[in-house]
C-alpha cells in the first residue's frame, strides 16, 4: 500500500469534504475524531457522496437519495444496488493518510 496525505486534520470540518488524489476522487468524512474514506462516484449515478447529508454513518447521495455506510462502502437503500470503493485510513501527527494500492496492484 502506499500513503498519501490529503491534507491537515484541521483542514476537515465535520462531514464531508471531497479530495482529488492519486488519480482517485475521494469523500472524506469526520466525525468528531474519526475519519472514513469512500469513493466520491455513487454507485447508482454520477453524484458527489461529499455532498450528501450525513446521517450517524450513513451518507445519501444527493442526487436519488441512496444511502451508504461510509464504513463498508455498502448501500443502505435503493436505487443503488452496489458498493463504492471504501480506504484505509489513519492520522499520523497533524496529517490525514489515505492508502492506495500502486498502480498495477504491485510494487
Amino acid at each position: 500500500m502506499d500513503w498519501h496525505r490529503i491534507g491537515d486534520v484541521d483542514s476537515f470540518a465535520e462531514g464531508g469534504t471531497r479530495v482529488d488524489v492519486a488519480g482517485h476522487r475521494l469523500a472524506v468524512f469526520r466525525i468528531g475524531g474519526d475519519f472514513y474514506v469512500i469513493g466520491d462516484r455513487c454507485s447508482h449515478a454520477d453524484a458527489s457522496l461529499a455532498e450528501g447529508d450525513l446521517f450517524d454513518y450513513d451518507v445519501e447521495c444527493p442526487r436519488h437519495g441512496s444511502e451508504f455506510d461510509i464504513r463498508t462502502g455498502r448501500p443502505r437503500s435503493l436505487p443503488a444496488t452496489r458498493p463504492v470503493a471504501t480506504y484505509e485510513v489513519r492520522v499520523d501527527g497533524d496529517g490525514v493518510m489515505v492508502a492506495f494500492e500502486p498502480p498495477g496492484g504491485d510494487r
